[in-house]
């Protein structure tokens, strides 16, 4: 039961993950602190509200935090923004120099990017003939 445990434990693949995990905290953490030190300042700046979690408005008793939820947008579109500027797009740079990245075309049924190599559309299931290399 053990040896199973082990096997597990140092599988290459839980590994991995546990880096890729490590790796997504620490640029969430990254962030974060980009947008809390720099970009809500400058919205600051801009609007005139240093911090918007305090916004809310009240209805028969209830309060609504709006505020706090432009927080939390202006988080996410930063850290989608962060991701694809900093991890996307110089992996799709390096693919291509080094000659890496995968052939698309469009399915000849759906118009959905396909593998050159593939017989059938994951997408429509079309069966489609692959292009000679």
């Amino acid at each position: 039961m053990l040896k199973g445990f082990k096997e597990f434990m140092l599988k290459g693949d839980l590994i991995s993950v546990a880096v890729g995990l490590i790796m997504a905290l620490a640029t969430f953490a990254l962030v974060e602190a980009l947008i809390e030190d720099l970009i809500t300042p400058i919205i600051a700046a801009i609007v005139g509200e240093p911090d918007f979690s305090a916004l809310t408005f009240t209805i028969n008793g209830s309060a609504f935090k709006y505020g706090a939820f432009i927080n939390a947008l202006i988080v996410f579109a930063s850290t989608a923004a962060a991701v694809y500027f900093f991890v996307i797009v110089p992996f799709k740079a390096y693919q291509n120099a080094r000659g890496i990245s995968p052939k698309k075309r469009p399915c000849p049924e759906c118009t959905t990017e396909i593998s050159v190599s593939a017989r059938r559309c994951p997408s429509c299931t079309a069966v489609v003939a692959p292009e000679a290399a």
